[in-house]
């Protein structure tokens, strides 16, 4: 069970870490905000709230096994 709760923990940070990274370089990149870049962050921020919610996930298994 210790290998699924570090797993998920790490997916999760993972996850948000990269969606976080993601979006300051697309608008390093662009240099403005269009269409294009909001829709890519959109997506960015659906990867950052599943990590969010693996890590939950992970706390709860701790606490409760």
């Amino acid at each position: 069970m210790e290998f699924v709760t570090a797993t998920l923990d790490a997916v999760g940070t993972i996850s948000i870490a990269f969606a976080a990274l993601g979006v300051h370089r697309r608008v390093l990149s662009e240099r403005k905000i269009d269409r294009r870049v909001l829709k890519i962050m959109k997506v960015e921020q659906g990867l950052g709230i599943l990590g969010i919610l693996c890590i939950v996930l992970s706390y709860g298994i701790k606490i409760f096994a």
